[in-house]
């Protein structure tokens, strides 16, 4: 069966948080009107291409994709299931912002079918959600998660920083504690990389003595898998952990390099081992003017990818599914790579499931092992 996920991306936001250098802006509500008309037009113009496929994982990013009306997400809703075969059980994502969301609006959400959510809470701790330019306090997010829970949506993810400005260890372990008491099935947890073309940029770029020392910055990161990991999440990719059975089943698809066709402004897509991605300018865009550049990836680029996405996961790559995919063995091709990195105590085979995966030291300078499998 040819399964496909989607990627819809929503460019909004009420404004733009310091850290973010994401496709995304604010904009009057007639833009965000227009806009969902002309994605609506794309997704029933791309949607021929694919009549044999089965979609069985949406994904709703951004930008604060709830910045949208419940009509202007269920015309959305209505256009996919009309133009895609949508599996019943799809797994159908929204990225959701405290601030953004309201009771009729999740009612919505539910109605229309979206049966997971990821909150971008951030932290717990208002001054570094301030420092950081999110629009929400923790008040507010306790009140959008006592809605979320109260329409027994049951498939959650909590989206958490470490090492941000003026943050420290206490700190960061008292949003962890908070947030783990109340037990979301998902959490992401992310370091704060500081952007090129950002505000963080502009402030920290040349001068970090405002942001945690490396050895804070590690510490809240050992922090982050020991506590998780205490209370019964488990780690499978090296950002996020999961109650068993509620791994997000739209990125493992990417880390799978499953096929996905990206809808929306500069979204992304792999179909048939191509890379493209649409427009980046928004009058571009609502010009219907999308103009997709195309990227036919070498058997060189398939084997990388397959390398430094697939060993993001915990469990690893597939000896036999490498062999499968491009009739050599892994060996064969990363031998010399794959010896090194063993002896470094970076990667370790499992025998029980013929596969190569990092280990704990590995997966800490995760970088520095990907590289070697780039050409």
């Amino acid at each position: 069966m040819n399964r496909l996920s989607l990627y819809l991306h929503i460019p909004f936001c009420v404004k733009k948080c310091h850290y973010c250098d994401f496709l995304s802006a604010p904009c009057k509500e007639e833009t965000r009107q227009e806009y969902v008309e002309v994605l609506c037009m794309e997704i029933v113009q791309k949607a021929k291409l694919y009549k044999d496929k089965i979609v069985d994982t949406i994904f709703f990013g951004g930008g604060t994709p709830s910045l949208l009306s419940a009509e202007q997400m269920k015309r959305i809703m209505e256009t996919v299931r009309q133009e895609f075969r949508v599996l019943a059980e799809a797994e159908i994502s929204m990225e959701v912002n405290p601030g953004t969301v309201s009771l009729e609006k999740l009612k919505a959400y539910k109605e229309y079918g979206i049966n997971r959510l990821s909150i971008g809470l951030q932290s717990a701790n208002n001054e570094e959600l301030r420092v950081l330019g999110r629009i929400h306090t923790w008040e507010v997010f306790e009140n959008t998660w006592k809605q979320v829970r109260e329409l027994d949506f049951s498939n959650v993810n909590i989206d958490l920083m470490s090492a941000l400005p003026g943050q420290t260890l206490e700190s960061y372990e008292s949003t962890l504690r908070k947030v783990l008491a109340l037990k979301p099935e998902h959490i992401s947890a992310y370091s704060l990389i500081i952007e090129e073309g950002t505000q963080f940029y502009e402030w920290f770029g040349e001068d970090n003595s405002k942001l945690p020392d490396e050895i804070t910055d590690r510490r809240m990161y050992e922090m982050t898998r020991t506590l998780l990991e205490e209370y019964g999440y488990h780690r499978y990719e090296i950002s996020n952990y999961a109650l068993k059975g509620y791994e997000c089943k739209h990125n493992v698809g990417y880390w799978k390099r499953k096929d996905y066709l990206g809808l929306g402004l500069g979204a992304a897509s792999l179909l048939s081992n191509v890379r493209s991605s649409n427009v980046s300018e928004l009058a571009e865009y609502l010009k219907l003017n999308w103009r997709t550049e195309k990227e036919e990836l070498s058997i060189q680029d398939q084997m990388e990818e397959f390398m430094f996405l697939g060993l993001r996961m915990m469990e690893g790559i597939s000896c036999l599914e490498f062999e499968q995919q491009f009739g050599k063995s892994l060996k064969e091709v990363y031998g010399t790579q794959i010896a090194k990195l063993e002896k470094q105590g970076l990667l370790r085979y499992h025998q029980e499931t013929d596969r190569y995966a990092l280990t704990l030291q590995g997966i800490d300078v995760s970088n520095q092992v990907f590289v070697e499998f780039i050409d």
